[in-house]
Order: structure tokens, then sequence, then C-alpha cells
């Protein structure tokens, strides 16, 4: 049983990249961690990890043993997890980060029932780099992004597509002409975006018409739900996912732009560091979310 126990630490360790983090996750002193990876060490008769002035970095043999135990040492975890989650009355806050237009128009409506059961939640939005942040500093449970996330550091399920959709408000589409729209007239046409390196106008320019997009926007916002007004103001056109102006497009504020491809569709992916796993709140509450959105809940060892 020790064994074990000083196996998880390891693995802790090795994920956190350093002792005192690992500590913090496994809820045990900083001493303690060292020492159970002191006698993991011992048994092995080789050093795991090299001390840095920051943290560690692991040696061959930690890869080696990290790659070995890794998958059952989870499924451990998870599976025990899952099985009090079934069993007792759960509690406790979840923290979720992600887009704050999905968790507003998607998920967010999602999680009344879990309040309802008594569980709590703190939500954080951001881009790309503040939700990596919050996974790797401890700060989020669980992760909505639209980047596939790396499979050696996170377990993650696909939760949802999104397809990108050119939109404008009537006026501003009538510019057209009724005409399929080109990259060319584009760039004429005054244009909205999340900020100036024109996120989901690139991929689409690169998807729909083989080339980057050569524009500066008219007006920036780090969000999405803000275009969407300026756009069903008339002030230009943008590209939205399809749940986030599928209501505008339904009562006229806004039309879909005439294209002779159709836009790209976004992978959003639900994603955890494993250790996470080992609370049952968050585990409920990851399979919960799966469940209503009618995605397989992931085995165990994920």
């Amino acid at each position: 049983m020790s064994q074990l126990l000083h196996l998880r630490t390891f693995l802790e360790i090795y994920r956190a990249g350093s002792v005192t983090r690992a500590a913090e996750r496994l809820g045990m002193t900083q001493p303690a961690a060292s020492g159970h990876l002191s006698a993991l060490e011992a048994t092995l008769g080789k050093p795991l990890f090299l001390r840095q002035a920051r943290g560690v970095r692991p040696t061959a043999a930690a890869d080696d043993l990290a790659h070995a135990v890794a998958a059952s040492l989870d499924h451990i975890e998870a599976t025990m997890s899952a099985a009090g989650a079934r069993s007792q009355h759960l509690t406790g806050t979840v923290h979720l980060i992600g887009p704050a237009e999905y968790l507003s128009g998607r998920l967010g409506p999602l999680l009344m029932p879990l309040a309802v059961e008594g569980l709590r939640f703190r939500i954080q939005t951001g881009n790309r780099e503040r939700i990596y942040a919050g996974l790797d500093g401890d700060h989020a449970d669980l992760a909505v992004t639209a980047s596939r996330p790396d499979p050696q550091r996170y377990g993650f399920v696909e939760l949802d597509t999104e397809r990108q959709v050119l939109v404008a408000a009537p006026e501003v589409a009538a510019r057209a002409k009724g005409r399929s729209l080109t990259a060319d007239l584009l760039v004429t046409m005054p244009c909205l975006a999340y900020d100036e390196t024109l996120p989901l106008i690139r991929p689409y320019f690169e998807h729909v018409f083989g080339r980057h997009p050569e524009m500066q926007a008219v007006a920036t916002a780090p969000d999405l739900r803000i275009l969407l007004g300026l756009a069903e103001a008339g002030t230009g056109w943008t590209v939205l996912p399809d749940y986030l102006c599928a209501e505008a497009l339904a009562a006229g504020r806004l039309v879909e732009l005439p294209t002779a491809k159709s836009g790209p569709d976004n992978t959003l992916y639900l994603v955890w560091n494993r250790s996470v796993l080992r609370h049952p709140r968050v585990v409920h509450v990851r399979d919960r979310l799966l469940q209503t959105m009618g995605r397989p809940v992931p085995p165990q060892s994920r």
C-alpha cells in the first residue's frame, strides 16, 4: 500500500514539475511528499528528478515510470471518485474556465441543476492563454477550449462543435447585391474582430478563400457578444459561432453573407488536469455536463 501512495505522489510531482505544488494538490505537507519521493527513489535505486532552482526536472527513469503507471493510477483514482460521487451527497466548489460567450450561451444554463443539488461554482473567462494558465496554476478544475489539448498533460473529451458563420446586418449585406462574396470584396467593407490578430476571421479566410485576411478591423472587442451587438447595429461584418448568432439570424437582425464555401467547424473540448479526478464533485460535474450535451462519458482512465 505504501508503494502505491509513493507512486501517486511521484506522478503528481512529475505532472506538476514541483514537489511543493504536488503536495498542495494532494493535500499533504511538502516534507511528506519529499519523503514519499525519497522512499520510492531508494526502492528503485535511482534518482527520479533533478532538483532545480524552481521545481524539479524528471530524469529518463522518471519518464519511463510515469508512462508505465499513469494510466493505471488515474484509472484507480477516477473510479474511486466516480463511486464516491454515486454514493454521497456532494458539496463544495468546482472552478470552471472558458470563453465567456460559450459559458454564457451554452454551458452556464446547464449548471443550474447541479447548483440545486448543493454544488457551488466559480466561473472564470479568458482567452486560450488564460484558460491553460488556469489549469496549470490549479485555479480551474474544468476548462472549455477550442484548441486541442496536449494529451500528455491533460485529460479531455470533445464537448461540442460550432460552425463559423460570416454575418452582417441586412443593410451591410446589401452591399454585396446578392453576389457570392470574395476576399477582395470583404476587405473593402468594415469588419469587426476579437482582437488585432483577427481570430475566427483568419481561419475563416484560410478555409473559405485559401488566403490570409489583409485588413484592419474597424472595431475590436475581446467578447464575441459585443461583436454580435456591433454587427446587429450595422457597424460591419464579422465571423461568429453559429450558436451565438442563431437567434439574430432567425429574427432577421443579421444575415449570413453568401460565399462559395461554408465556414469551418471548430471542435470545443472539455479539459481537466488528471489530478482533479480524485475529487468526486469534479467527476460528477464533468460527467453530468457530458451527458446533458449528449456526449459519451470517457473511460475512468481518462
